[in-house]
């Protein structure tokens, strides 16, 4: 079968193995000929210039691929994708490979500059820009069409020709970063900087946000025992705990954004700029020019588009949202049947069946939430939207549309129809803990006892096997390329936004929400952590400088629960005794209250900036040493093309570096 890594490793020493490409099986040979020679073809022919072996499997089908880089290779990649680092100076800048000796812990030898995850996005940044040039199809696959400037991995994804790519995992750091993350049970924050280096700043930044919004929540968890224990019915004392509840939930997603500004500004991505995005996998439509960048590809109007979201998408969403609203009238018909059936049969089995709707319901919204997070997902898909970021925010503004309603419309119409705070109370309570048990059920535990199992079978076949093969590594790689794939974050954001709702919007008749809260973030973190190392592929890195639209969803929600909470309050025995002869005036102070607080908040907002000031003077000095680089480039052009107009062509013989350089 061919050789063993070990022996192609003698011959290629330096060759770590990084990246894994899977081919479809049966795929043509000229086909793999084709794309092989691009990947390691040099940049100058429109290459990738990276290494690739086959991996041998025991069938001897060579269709997975193992694809690396020698240590220049990732260097000049690092400045191609702009990453930023750290200077002996303390400083961060983004790294050049001219002035790569005064970055801090640099040298020639030294392959531990670049992290893994570093080097891994390079790669996977590379392999998505290799193009097509003069190519009009994929050979061996004449239905594949190509035209110049498409991503051919990209077109080999949609054709299914490649079947996944994906980073391999370092099992060694791996071991040593599950040891310190959820290895042993202890009271102390995450090692928030080497899940970074492992798993990139998006998977950070979500744990810092997890683990920072576990710890703002205890505030809200001491305040509201108390609360729950000595004031169970005494509504009048919740109006101090709901005004803590709304300057904590403003103060919260104010304080974030400079801890978040901290952390990117030391991982560097603060810094990294914004490049011009590239068209989304699944876009499609008439071949034409980008007036931007004068490359080829596909053009789709955008009054197609429209007409999709506004005469399609949008009348799906209303519908979803009226069943929603449907599922939610039968579930009070239940509540009304098992009320009914306790004052009839009054004995411990009937007070356990006033929280069975309650229980059904909360299951029915969590299944309603995943059939339509697919169904958002083919819609947003449908609609052909050319760039990611508009098919994440489309996609995101209907899966939380859609959840806000299905997840809050009940405790609303309990609240300020019914006028019911113990039904409320008791619908919150049922809610909160039932979606919890159920996402770590789901998310965690399940995938984890599957992964398990698929592990003991990989490891009984591999072990059965008689080849020449290096055992460690096809094992490594059968076992990861089965692993699930991670999505991303968003459904773990998705959960705390949701979280967020039930604790800000009604936590003042229901306290414990906060401790409970707590206590699912906790092993939140733990699960969370186990799924990352343990139950999916490792995720390529994506820098990132904030947790994107997220902030903008917290901080609206924040908005709706001083509304909902100002209501609350003008619901009390105590402020309606204040008003007991006029109700136009206790709307009118309730509203007027409310805007005070909403007032208070954006003050609270406006005053609070969003990074430290060490970091705006960072920041500022490196924009005015960049403005300055700039003018002295300028001026050293000028000079030259000066210099030049004054002598003959071929006579400027002292200075031309000198002029072009500054010098």
């Amino acid at each position: 079968m061919a050789e063993s890594w070990s022996f192609l490793d003698t011959f290629e020493p330096n060759f770590r193995p990084l990246v894994v490409i899977e081919l479809a099986k049966g795929t043509k040979e000229e086909t793999i000929e084709w794309f092989t020679k691009r990947i390691v073809e040099k940049k100058a022919n429109g290459g990738a210039q990276l290494l690739v072996k086959p991996l041998v499997t025991e069938n001897g089908d060579e269709h997975i691929y193992l694809v690396g880089a020698s240590h220049l290779r990732l260097l000049l990649g690092a400045e191609t994708v702009g990453l930023v680092k750290e200077c002996n100076d303390n400083s961060m800048r983004t790294f050049t490979y001219s002035s790569r000796k005064t970055f801090k812990d640099f040298a020639d030898d030294n392959h531990n500059f670049l992290t893994m995850a570093e080097c891994q996005y390079i790669i996977k940044h590379e392999l998505e820009n290799l193009r097509a040039k003069e190519e009009k199809m994929i050979p061996g696959y004449p239905q594949a069409k190509l035209y110049p400037g498409k991503s051919i991995v990209r077109r080999l994804l949609t054709s299914g020709i490649l079947v996944q790519i994906f980073p391999l995992h370092d099992r060694e750091e791996l071991k040593k970063l599950r040891h310190s993350w959820y290895g042993r049970v202890k009271v102390g924050y995450q090692p928030l900087d080497e899940i970074r280096c492992y798993f990139g700043e998006t998977i950070a930044l979500y744990f810092g946000f997890l683990e920072y919004f576990t710890f703002a929540l205890v505030p809200m968890a001491v305040i509201g025992i108390p609360y729950y224990v000595f004031a169970w019915e005494d509504y009048d004392k919740y109006v101090m705990f709901a005004t803590f509840n709304l300057l904590w939930s403003t103060v919260i997603l104010e304080v974030w954004k400079r801890i978040c500004a901290i952390m990117t500004y030391r991982w560097g991505t603060l810094l990294m700029k914004r490049q011009f995005e590239e068209p989304r996998p699944g876009f499609h439509g008439v071949l034409g020019i980008n007036p931007v960048t004068g490359r080829e590809e596909p053009v789709y109007s955008s009054i197609k588009r429209q007409i999709r979201i506004y005469l399609v998408s949008l009348p799906f969403v209303c519908l979803c949202l009226y069943f929603s609203l449907y599922v939610m009238m039968i579930y009070f018909d239940l509540e009304q049947w098992a009320l009914d059936y306790h004052e009839a049969n009054e004995s411990n089995f009937s007070s356990l069946m006033l929280f069975v709707p309650s229980i059904i319901y909360a299951v029915v919204i969590e299944i309603m939430n995943r059939i339509y997070r697919y169904a958002a997902e083919f819609l947003t898909s449908w609609e052909n939207h050319r760039l990611e970021s508009s098919y994440q925010n489309h996609l995101i503004l209907k899966v939380l549309v859609f959840n806000f309603l299905n997840c809050f419309a009940s405790l609303f119409y309990i609240a300020f129809v019914l006028f019911d705070m113990k039904l409320l109370r008791q619908s919150l309570a049922t809610l909160l803990i039932t979606s919890q048990i159920l996402n770590q059920f789901a998310e965690s535990l399940l995938p984890y006892w599957l992964q398990k199992r698929h592990k003991k079978r990989m490891k009984k076949r591999m072990c059965s096997l008689k080849t020449d093969t290096d055992l460690s590594l096809v094992e490594q790689v059968n076992l990861e390329k089965e692993m699930g794939t991670y999505v991303g974050t968003f459904d773990d954001y998705l959960e705390l936004f949701l979280q967020f709702g039930y604790v800000s919007l009604f936590s003042c008749v229901y306290p414990l929400a906060a401790v409970f809260a707590v206590l699912n973030n906790i092993t939140e973190i733990y699960s969370d952590a186990l799924k990352m190392c343990r139950v999916y592929k490792r995720p390529f890195a994506e820098p990132t400088a904030n947790i994107g639209v997220w902030q903008l969803a917290f901080e609206t929600m924040s908005v709706i629960s001083v509304v909902t909470n100002c209501i609350l309050i003008g619901m009390s025995p105590q402020v309606n005794g204040l008003f007991a002869d006029s109700k136009t005036d206790l709307i009118l102070t309730v509203a007027l209250v409310e805007h005070l607080l909403l007032a208070i908040k954006f003050i609270l907002a406006f005053v609070i900036p969003d990074k430290p000031r060490e970091i705006q003077i960072k920041l500022a000095k490196l924009e005015f040493e960049s403005l300055e680089a700039l003018k002295q480039q300028v001026r050293a052009t000028d000079m030259y093309n000066s210099e030049k107009r004054r002598w003959p062509e071929g006579k400027i013989n002292r200075g031309d570096s000198a002029f072009v350089s500054g010098g």
